[in-house]
This record gives C-alpha cells, sequence and structure tokens, in this order.
C-alpha cells in the first residue's frame, strides 16, 4: 500500500500527527478523536517511507484488549513485516525470561495473583485482601519502599481502613515471604526488566537495537515504574511517540502520572506537540456537556465532528429500585425490532451500584451482563486448552498451537459460525501464544501460561453476546455505546465520598467525563433521592457535579424548540423522519447481514470474521456512497477496502432510500401519523 491511501479518510490534523516527522512527538488527542487509527497509520507510514522499520518497531498499550486491536489494524495496512505490539507487562516478561535464560538463571515463578499469599500473612490489621493489594500496587507504580510508604501515604491523602505503619509492616511481610517462596509478582516484572536494562549494558543495548522505534498509546496512564522501563528501552534516543488525553487522566489513584504527558514537552527538549482537536464518536449536545463536566480545573479538547443529536436528560427518581426499573423500561422502548442490545450500557461508579441494574434488567427480561467478571485464565474453556496445549511442558509451542487451532474450529463448527464466549475466549489464547512465538520462537508449550498471566492479565477476552453491558467508569474507558445511561450522580458516589482533595475531585471529574464520551447517540443520567448502600437506606442529594450539567441543558433544550408557527406538522414530519430513517438502516443492515452470511460461507470463515456486529452496524448507519466515504467509518481499513469494499457498497447502493417529496408524499403520509 502507498503512503497517500493512508492518508484516505483523515482530517488535517489527524494527516499532520501521521506525517510529522518531529521526534520525540506527542499527540495530544480527545476523546473520539481516532487517536488508534493516527497511531496505527504513522506506524506504517514511517514503515512505508523508509524512517522506520517495522521489525524493530514496539508499540506498548495497558491492556491486552488494546494491543489486539492495535495489531489488526496494523496488520490490515498491508506492511511486510509485523511491528510488535504488547502490554508493558507482557514484553518486560519476556524479556526478563531471555535475560534468565542467557546467563544460565532459573526463571523465576510468576505469582499470577497476590489474594492466596496475603491471605497467609498474620491478620493483624482491619485491612481487606483487596485494600492491601490496591496499596502495594500503588507503592509498587510509584517506587515507594515499605519504610517510605506512611511518610507518602499521608502526602498523598491515601484512604485505608488501617494505620500507615500498620499496612507498611504488611508490605514488607509480603516482599518477604515473596522472596522466600522464590515468587515473582507482576510488579517485580517491571523492576526486574528495568533493572536489566540498567545495570546489564549488554542486555540493554541488545533491546534497544532490537526495538528502535517506540510508541506509546494511552500516555496518561504511565506510572513511574513504567516511565523508568520505558526510558530504560529508549536510552539517548529521541524516537518515541506517545499518544494521550490528560481529561481521561483517570488513575492517580491507582499510581499513574499524568504529568509525564502534560510535562512532555519539558521533559523531552525539542518535542513536537501535535492536537487531534475534531472527536467524531458523540454529538455535539454529548461533548458539551461532557466538557461541562471537567469543570474549571479542565478543558474539553475536542469539538464534535458530528451532526446534531437528541439532547440528553437527566432524571431524578425517588429509591434507587425506581431508577433501575426506569433505566429497564427505557432500554426496552429505546430498542427497535431487529437492534441490538449491545448497542446499549449503564455506566455505573461502584461494582455495589451493578446488582440492582442487574436484577430490574433481568425483570424486563433484557439480557445483560457485567463486563470484566470472567479473566481470561479462570475460565473452563482456557483450562482446558492449557491442558491440551501444555500437557507436555517441553513440547514445542508452535505444535501446541496447532492443536488449539484445531479445538477453535472444531468449537466454531459446533456453534454453527457463530461467535461465541468460549471461542471468543480460545481465540484471545491463540492471538497470545502467536505473540509468544513472534517474541521467542523457541519457546515451548510450558511458558505459555505464564505468558497468559502476564500479557492479559485481569483482561477478559470480550464477548460478542447479545446483551447490554453494564460496567464501571473505569471498565468502560476504551469502549463506546449508541446508547448509555449513567445513573447514580449523587453526592458520595459522583464525587466518590473520600475524594476530598481538590486533585481526587478533579480525578472524580475527569472520570465522568470518560462517562460521559462513551456515548454516541443517546446519554441518560439520572440520580436517585434514596438508596441502599452497604445494606443500609439512606438519603441521598445530587452530585454536585449536576448543577452545572443541569444548567448546560437549558440552552440546548431552547435551541431544538420548533419555531415554525406550525409546530404539529414539525413534529409529525420530524417522528416521520426518524421512523423513515430508522426503517432504512434496518433494511440496509439485514441486507449487509445476508451478505456478510454469504461472503463467509464462500470464504469458509466465521461471518465476525469478514466483518464485526458493530462495523456492520456502522456501515448501515452512514450508508456510505463511495469508497473514501466507506474509509471514514471506525474499523474499516484498507485491508477491508481491498476485499470487502466494492461489495460493500453494493449493497448499500441497492438500498438507498429514495427522497421524499414533500409535497406529493408529504400530506398523505402525515394523514397517517395524525
Amino acid at each position: 500500500m502507498d503512503g497517500d491511501r493512508l492518508l484516505v479518510g483523515l482530517d488535517a490534523e489527524q494527516r499532520r500527527a501521521v506525517i510529522d516527522p518531529g521526534q520525540p512527538l506527542c499527540i495530544l488527542a480527545g476523546a473520539g478523536s481516532g487517536k488508534t487509527r493516527v497511531l496505527t497509520r504513522r506506524i506504517a507510514h514511517r514503515s512505508l517511507e523508509g524512517s522506520a522499520d517495522p521489525r524493530f518497531v514496539l508499540a506498548l498499550t495497558f491492556t491486552r484488549k488494546a494491543a489486539t486491536e492495535m495489531a489488526a489494524r496494523l496488520g490490515s495496512l498491508g506492511l511486510r513485516d509485523r511491528p510488535t505490539v504488547g502490554t508493558f507487562h507482557g514484553i518486560a516478561w519476556s524479556q526478563v525470561r531471555a535475560w534468565c535464560r542467557d546467563r544460565g538463571r532459573p526463571v523465576p515463578t510468576l505469582l499470577e495473583s497476590k489474594s492466596a499469599l496475603l491471605r497467609a500473612l498474620p491478620a493483624r490489621t482491619p485491612l481487606t485482601v483487596r485494600e492491601l493489594t490496591t496499596e502495594i500496587e500503588w507503592a509498587r507504580a510509584r517506587q515507594v519502599a515499605p519504610s517510605d510508604y506512611p511518610a507518602e501515604a499521608h502526602r498523598q491523602d491515601r484512604r485505608v481502613s488501617a494505620s500507615f505503619d500498620q499496612v507498611a509492616a504488611l508490605l514488607s511481610t509480603y516482599e518477604q515471604e515473596k522472596r522466600r517462596r522464590g515468587l515473582i509478582d507482576f510488579d517485580d516484572i517491571l523492576t526486574r526488566c528495568a533493572g536489566a536494562l540498567e545495570d546489564d549494558p549488554t542486555f540493554g543495548a541488545a533491546q534497544r537495537w532490537r526495538f528502535r522505534h517506540l510508541f506509546v498509546d494511552e500516555f496518561q496512564d504511565v506510572n513511574a515504574l513504567q516511565h523508568r522501563l520505558l526510558r530504560g528501552w529508549l536510552g539517548e534516543r529521541p524516537d518515541l511517540c506517545v499518544v494521550g488525553d490528560p481529561n481521561q487522566a483517570i488513575y492517580r489513584w491507582n499510581g499513574a502520572d499524568a504529568g509525564y504527558l502534560t510535562h512532555f514537552a519539558q521533559d523531552n527538549p525539542g518535542a513536537t506537540i501535535v492536537e487531534l482537536t475534531g472527536s467524531y464518536r458523540s454529538t455535539p449536545q454529548i461533548l458539551h456537556l461532557a466538557g461541562v463536566a471537567l469543570g474549571p480545573l479542565g478543558s474539553a479538547r475536542v469539538l464534535a465532528r458530528r451532526a446534531e443529536g437528541e439532547v440528553p436528560t437527566i432524571r431524578p427518581y425517588a429509591t434507587d429500585l425506581d431508577e433501575a426499573n426506569g433505566i429497564a423500561r427505557q432500554a426496552r422502548l429505546g430498542h427497535p425490532p431487529g437492534a441490538r442490545w449491545d448497542r446499549q450500557a449503564v455506566l455505573v461508579r461502584t461494582n455495589e451500584q451493578m446488582t440492582l441494574i442487574q436484577q430490574a434488567l433481568a425483570h424486563a427480561r433484557i439480557p445483560c451482563r457485567l463486563r470484566g467478571a470472567d479473566p481470561l485464565l479462570r475460565q473452563p474453556v482456557v483450562r482446558d486448552a492449557l491442558r491440551l496445549v501444555a500437557g507436555d511442558a517441553t513440547r514445542p509451542l508452535r505444535a501446541g498451537l496447532d492443536d488449539l487451532q484445531a479445538m477453535l474450529i472444531d468449537l466454531a463448527v459446533d456453534v454453527e459460525g457463530a461467535p461465541s464466549e468460549q471461542a471468543d475466549a480460545l481465540g484471545a489464547v491463540l492471538r497470545l501464544g502467536r505473540d509468544l512465538l513472534a517474541l521467542e520462537p523457541q519457546a515451548t508449550a510450558g511458558e505459555l501460561r505464564g505468558w497468559l498471566a502476564s500479557a492479559a492479565g485481569a483482561d477478559g477476552p470480550g464477548h460478542h453476546g447479545d446483551a447490554i453491558d453494564v460496567v464501571t467508569f473505569h471498565a468502560a474507558k476504551g469502549l463506546e455505546w449508541p446508547v448509555v445511561f449513567v445513573p447514580g450522580l449523587e453526592d458520595g458516589l459522583v464525587p466518590v465520598a473520600h475524594a476530598r482533595t481538590p486533585e481526587a475531585e478533579a480525578e472524580e471529574r475527569r472520570l465522568l467525563h470518560v462517562a460521559i464520551t462513551r456515548a454516541e447517540d443517546e446519554l441518560h443520567l439520572s440520580w436517585a433521592a434514596q438508596r441502599t448502600l452497604r445494606g443500609r437506606e439512606a438519603r441521598r442529594r445530587p452530585s454536585p457535579f449536576l448543577a452545572d450539567l443541569e444548567a448546560a441543558l437549558v440552552p440546548l433544550r431552547a435551541r431544538t424548540r420548533p419555531v415554525d408557527p406550525r409546530p404539529g406538522l414539525i413534529r409529525a414530519r420530524s417522528a416521520l423522519s426518524r421512523a423513515s430513517a430508522g426503517d432504512d438502516r434496518l433494511v440496509v443492515r439485514q441486507a449487509l447481514e445476508e451478505w456478510r452470511a454469504m461472503a463467509a460461507r464462500r470464504a469458509g470463515i466465521a461471518p465476525a470474521v469478514v466483518l464485526s456486529d458493530r462495523m456492520l452496524a456502522d456501515v448501515a448507519r452512514a450508508r456510505p456512497a463511495d469508497e473514501a466515504a466507506l474509509a471514514t467509518v471506525r474499523g474499516v481499513g484498507p485491508m477491508t477496502l481491498d476485499t470487502w469494499g466494492p461489495d460493500l457498497l453494493a449493497v448499500v447502493a441497492r438500498h438507498r432510500p429514495q427522497p421524499l417529496d414533500p409535497v406529493a408524499e408529504g400530506p398523505t403520509r402525515l394523514r397517517a401519523v395524525r
């Protein structure tokens, strides 16, 4: 593919971010501004023009899901060689093992979960295992030693149910117990890799030779330990490109430091900064509300590139039960025949809110799922697959993956080619196994489990079942839905009760901004005057953020109010237009689904491999008239354009709606509406 085709469908700012020769380069990309598209196309553009060799590219992400998406996009761009894409932990674990093997040392045993070890420690404090795990990870992310924990925790206003000295003693005991058992945890992976890069000149030089061009996604989420590791990989070279959004910095509580992004120019003299200010995800009304949510401490960096949409709603309810039932009713009313449930999501601030929402949806016979509930390694089908692949730990991994591929094909046949949670989980294992082979061609089957633990962590494989998603604000980051409900906007939840400092409140505002910008077309906010939390009923007050949001809705509502002296006619025509557009989209979607099924049968692959459900829905909604318009649909890359583009455009063209004649057809149709 030539470089010009990589620029198809990009706006001027995105184009500059792709082709700018600056190094180091920082791309400030707000929600919905196309950052993944820009980052992958920049890698491809540099590879094609010769300023980067894809064999020596390292692209870093924070979750396996993001790494998989980035690798898939790069794979569709026609590069001669495959760049390395992975998480900080996954790449570091591969390098730690390589360092040990090259020096004849035993590879350390990876502690996949801290919980079991922590439960074995003497229980001398009221700290829960979960709380202690959080403090361990926070301290390690900020490179705070147990002896320094009390002072730093006090300075950062940490909230724990034990004294800081007690927590520090447990942190020290935990480290001693790990050493006694010969174990390392996920944080140790990063520490050991960074130490090897710094203390072993030969190893450091070899890794810097292998990874010469570095790209980092979601740079606002980097913590001190990850930044130290990144500098070890980079050395003194300027070949670094980072992408991030300070308005989506929501992990300060877990050790992330958005200062690495906001101070990028100061920390990297000569750096180039490029801003992406256009958002292609949310309507102007939703984006306006998202900017207001940031308050005086933030600023919205994006402008809507979409047409006007529905005005968001804010609804008060008497109780949390009324709120949950109200969401279920709205979800049912907003679900046209033939549409999918997974175009809707409910985003909550805490896990405790999920149960009531889940019960209300179930009572209304609406399918729902709690996203992120099933980590990859805990799924029975994955455990069975590992027994199959790694029954003989010394067996070459390549042979084991062949067996896994056969298992996946058998499962696909069993479900008639339809995506299933089991098939998706096995597909995730297969992709991760192939990533390991790319990094370590001589890897054995016995090394797969540790690699899965380090690379996937707590990421679920994703689910393709048709259900409404119920997700926490934090877990929703990086996702999007046409319709989003955000309940529980009450003081004590948003902002959460322990957010008592200006920094903590600012993060709560950014968290609400993230939740709002997950919505594409419709946004529904709500709060309840009475809520049951931890088994106790309590009166609630609306979130202090709601007053500004409600005020922001007033001009939006006024702007959409009809001014024609015949308001009944306007409302009828508007309803007719919306109904007609919905019917047309449904017809186009059904035609696309029929075409996809036929194309999949001919190619001998699953329909979702031809075109995902989300991409299919987006094509039906956009109804592109030419290749340039098709290229602007999310997820449609050059490979999709080349392989399926003409067929897709032909299907859409056959079902393109004819313009409505307001004179000939209007009165007749309006009589039907009355």
